[in-house]
């Protein structure tokens, strides 16, 4: 257990608050109310909470950035906002620099920091919103780079036992856009802090031909990761919709993954499947593809509806409800099964 922390129970430390609104805390926009909520600005209060028997039986939802959540209209639990900030180098070796974030920092401004000093590595991780805290939990990604190609280790709070605990790489089974923080320790683990392994000896991750092309076309033949940072910004600009503007949450549906089989038989009846090959044999297709032509991009099912210039990204068109946006994703889900016989699993999590 890491000494700096003190588990220690302290009074006074647990002020709920009421029906609070949590519109402007999720990126989708839902006017959902809070029956409890609760910013965590130190551990203690977390400790206060699990020794406070009339709160421990309540569920819990645990609220980064609130960029990968789809929320009901009334939550009936604690919420829980990670407002843990601080961020620092903690150590280097001869291959890394190892760097620490709390759990309520801003993801992209902790990434434009570590280029700022020097550090590369998350660059390709740019602009995706949310907070350090949330970063594990849905082993976020993008453009051939996955926290857990950075990851070092992390420190969690651990509702049953009360002890803080450090979880290295294995530990938290990290999987496409998945982790054992979405799993079996969900409801059990608060997660305090994250280490990143930032290397030093770095190169450019360029597989993507969307990032090469911005770069050539801004006559950049061998990129900096600022170089790399800004290409992904100006292409995650040009495809994907301002939450501060239009409520989203991002990609949807993960890509689904399917075997070379399935893929040659799907090529055979549509010719411009996209697909990339996986390092295993099987081929990962891109969902928003699918969707497209699956005669959903741009349409609306109520308030909610699927972006005009990215099929992957549901939207709020205005006052969405949380289970307008459910009946939409499973509208499409069974629309895409239909048509292609492949299954689309939701990204974010529904609460």
């Amino acid at each position: 257990m890491p000494s700096s922390y003190n588990l220690q129970p302290m009074k006074n430390l647990i002020s709920l608050f009421h029906d609070v609104s949590l519109q402007k805390l999720n990126t989708f926009g839902i006017a959902a109310q809070a029956t409890h909520f609760l910013p965590v600005v130190e551990l203690a209060q977390l400790t206060a909470i699990r020794n406070d028997l009339s709160l421990t039986k309540l569920p819990r939802l645990i609220l980064g950035g609130g960029s990968n959540l789809v929320l009901s209209d009334q939550i009936d639990a604690l919420v829980l906002q990670m407002c843990l900030q601080g961020k620092k180098m903690l150590s280097e070796d001869t291959e890394f620099y190892y760097v620490q974030a709390a759990a309520g920092e801003n993801w992209h401004d902790f990434v434009m920091w570590t280029l700022h000093q020097g550090w590369s590595g998350l660059e390709n991780l740019s602009l995706i919103p949310g907070t350090i805290g949330a970063a594990p939990v849905q082993n976020i990604g993008a453009y051939g780079v996955e926290i857990q190609d950075v990851f070092h280790q992390l420190e969690a709070f651990d509702f049953e036992t009360g002890e803080v605990v450090v979880m290295d790489k294995a530990a938290c089974s990290f999987a496409y856009r998945d982790s054992v923080f979405k799993q079996h320790l969900r409801d059990r683990m608060v997660i305090l802090n994250v280490t990143f392994a930032l290397p030093k000896l770095w190169q450019a991750k360029l597989a993507y031909a969307d990032v090469a092309k911005w770069l050539e076309q801004a006559k950049i033949l061998q990129p900096d990761a600022k170089d790399v940072s800004d290409a992904i910004i100006a292409i995650r600009q040009a495809k994907l919709p301002d939450p501060r503007v239009i409520g989203n949450v991002g990609s949807f549906f993960k890509n689904p993954v399917v075997s070379a089989l399935q893929r040659y038989s799907l090529l055979e009846r549509y010719p411009g499947l996209v697909s990339y090959l996986q390092t295993d044999g099987k081929f990962k297709l891109a969902a928003g593809w699918l969707i497209e032509q699956a005669g959903w991009k741009g349409r609306n099912l109520g308030a909610a509806g699927v972006y005009e210039k990215q099929a992957l990204v549901l939207v709020n068109r205005g006052n969405a409800t949380g289970a307008e946006v459910r009946a939409l994703a499973q509208q499409i889900r069974a629309d895409v099964l239909s048509k292609f016989g492949v299954e689309l699993d939701i990204e974010p999590n529904f609460f």
